[in-house]
């Protein structure tokens, strides 16, 4: 683009400065100049037309070169000299100043041309039309330069906000992709109709399923296919009922690529502005089978809570119950002599009395609240010694092998439950193998999990036909059986839960229908030594030497019962009824050997603080405590106080009075019951 090609904006005016101090040369020049259109402003001497210049920007002077007191050449130098002025054109009239030296002096000053007077006003007009229009054409140019910086800086301004904003939607795309990709949901569009064809699947159906989202675009029936027979009708009904309500939420469960069945919660809505009869399905597929095994395993703790609680509100009176039948039942057989048919009945009596005792004794185990006197023992030392036992329940057909791991494991637990579970692991493992099999039992330390103490895997397999998953869920419910009627309780394998969890371990069964099954038992270490068995006391020396035993006893029979078993052993009795009478009967003169109390008794203070407050009244007491059942509140009341369970036998009830009279004063608390 050249000057000779820019146009000026159409009604653009300039200003022309006109320097005279004649009035008549000046109105000549304005006449002269008027009909251009343009601005004329009039300065009669040279400093006014600097005072002028100052404030405002001209396309041309006009300016005389005979002025008194600052003359044309003084003030073109100065407006040469001034950085606002020193472009603008300067036209010189003059009628005096005509030889060539004043000619090349008003040029050396910056004139671009000299106009003698009287000026023709058609060659003034002329010449100050082509400098106003250079003038107009340099302003515009400039303009136009300025416009075009500006366009140019807008425009890198817009492509910069441009790239940026691709750029943070590229990033939002990378952040919402890796996100979908790390979500444990699966995003999903699908035909609102049969087999609902899969229009769209989110990447991270494949960690979800093991199948790539084209698998699911590319045929119509495949995710359909591939859900539980049984929840097809329920996955029909919800779509069904959306073409209705507009959304629909049901859980189904789906065969992944593994060939196992995973829980999907899926929810979704229809497309509202559909205009079609097919309408698409926009959802989620949520992985859920976590949260309905939680809810399940809540469901069955739950359950057993409800037995636990169940059993132990009839457990203290049932256990009453139990030990006045089998106590009088043991005093009736002592007494009964050669009377075999009189004894056959009290033996009947007696026998089922044990089993009442035994199946109380499992609901205890299962609910957690059986009274435990747990002692540190060597796991291998228990098995072998146990393992004739144990070989005897399960018969000759049964082959067992002991894979114990060296050096032996220690826990502190209660050994005769512990005995009882082997013994029932084998028990059910000779049932699932016919009576003719391999039993295995091995105990070595277990591998150490993160949040759990250290812990030795105490192991039952046997060779049987196994379990199907469903039966290994339920194995440890109370009551559960898969044996005939008649031949099971249903109740040993909720002893051995029962038992292992309330000892601070856990419980787990490996076991698939025809590969047999290993139950597996998690018990926490110690590093405490072993305990020693106590020796077994001679019989001759259970008998009492009239020593004086006060009885705590709220139920009339049991104590009546308690009498009469502790007479007959050569002690001397007294009774009361409740706590508080027997700390009146404490703090009086009478001498006691030892307080043989019930710990479950009405009045407010129950056997333990009973114990306590008599150890303070008298120091040199022995002490005994009985319960068929503690209640949550009593049971995790610490204490070390000797304890004796009910329903309790005349034998063991001498064995247990005789180890506590017999121990010395100074630590007749730390006795633990006999090894029987």
């Amino acid at each position: 683009m050249t000057l000779s090609t820019v146009l000026p904006r159409p009604g653009l005016r300039a200003k022309i400065l006109i320097v005279d101090d004649d009035e008549r040369n000046a109105f000549a020049a304005r006449e002269a100049l008027e009909s251009l259109g343009h601005e004329l402003v009039i300065a009669r001497s040279g400093p006014e037309a600097l005072r002028t210049l100052l404030g405002e920007d001209f396309a041309v002077i006009l300016m005389d070169l005979h002025m008194p007191g600052m003359d044309g050449y003084e003030a073109a130098r100065l407006i040469r000299e001034h950085p606002r002025t020193r472009d603008t054109p300067i036209l010189f009239v003059t009628a005096v100043f005509r030889d060539e030296a004043h000619i090349f002096q008003a040029y050396t000053v910056g004139a671009v041309d000299v106009v003698f007077k009287p000026a023709d006003p058609f060659i003034l007009r002329s010449k100050v039309s082509i400098l106003v229009d250079l003038h107009l054409k340099t302003l515009e140019v400039r303009r136009q330069v300025d416009e075009g910086r500006r366009l140019l800086a807008e425009n890198a301004r817009v492509s910069a906000e441009k790239d940026a904003a691709e750029a943070a939607l590229r990033q939002s795309r990378r952040r919402q992709e890796v996100i979908l990709q790390s979500l444990p949901i699966v995003f999903h569009a699908r035909s609102s109709k049969p087999p609902y064809r899969a229009l769209f699947v989110s990447d991270g159906v494949e960690q979800l399923t093991g199948f790539a989202a084209s698998a699911f675009t590319r045929k119509a029936a495949f995710g359909f296919s591939r859900v539980h027979p049984e929840d097809r009708a329920l996955v029909e009904q919800s779509i069904e009922h959306a073409r209705q309500t507009g959304a629909y939420s049901c859980e189904y469960r789906w065969r992944c690529r593994d060939g196992t069945y995973r829980v999907f919660l899926d929810q979704g809505v229809l497309d509202p502005d559909s205009s079609t009869e097919e309408r698409e399905v926009f959802g989620t597929l949520l992985d859920a089978t976590d949260r309905r095994s939680l809810e399940e395993q809540l469901a069955q703790a739950r359950k057993m809570e409800a037995v636990g609680q169940l059993t132990g509100g009839v457990a203290h009176d049932f256990n009453n119950l139990l030990t006045v039948v089998l106590g009088n039942a043991d005093i009736l057989l002592r007494r009964a002599g050669d009377d075999a048919q009189l004894q056959r009945q009290l033996s009947a009596i007696r026998f089922a009395a044990e089993r009442g005792q035994t199946l109380t004794g499992q609901l205890l185990a299962f609910s957690r609240q059986q009274q435990l006197e747990p002692t540190v023992i060597e796991i291998n030392a228990l098995v072998g010694a146990f393992t004739p036992l144990v070989q005897q329940a399960v018969g000759d057909g049964v082959t067992i092998e002991l894979d114990l791991a060296e050096p032996s494991a220690r826990v502190n637990v209660d050994p005769a439950q512990l005995e009882a579970a082997l013994l029932n692991l084998a028990v059910n493992a000779r049932d699932a193998m016919g009576k003719v099999g391999r039993l295995t039992i091995s105990a070595a330390p277990a591998p150490s999990a993160r949040g759990r103490p250290a812990e030795v895997r105490l192991a039952v397999g046997d060779t049987g036909q196994g379990m199907s998953a469903e039966v290994a869920r339920r194995i440890f419910e109370p009551f559960f059986t898969t044996k005939d009627v008649g031949k099971g309780s249903g109740l040993g394998l909720s002893q051995v839960y029962g038992f292992v969890s309330q000892s601070g371990g856990r419980v787990n069964v490996i076991s698939a229908a025809g590969e047999g099954a290993v139950f597996e038992l998690f018990l926490p270490l110690t590093d405490a030594p072993a305990a020693v068995r106590p020796a077994p006391i001679p019989p001759h020396t259970l008998r009492g030497g009239g020593e004086r035993i006060l009885i705590v006893e709220d139920d009339p029979e049991v104590l009546t019962l308690c009498v009469d078993m502790l007479t007959e052993l050569g002690y001397a009795c007294a009774t009361t009824t409740n706590a508080q009478a027997a700390l009146e009967l404490l703090s009086g003169e009478q001498p006691y050997d030892l307080l043989f109390s019930d710990v479950v008794m009405p009045g407010g203070m129950n056997g333990i603080e009973l114990a306590r407050r008599a150890q303070h009244l008298r120091p040199r007491l022995r002490l005994l405590l009985t319960s068929g059942y503690l209640g949550d509140d009593i049971a995790t009341e610490p204490h070390d106080f000797p304890l004796v369970a009910k329903p309790y036998q005349r034998d063991t009830l001498a064995v247990r009075l005789r180890e506590i009279l017999d121990a010395p004063l100074a630590s007749p608390r730390t006795l633990r019951p006999a090894w029987a």
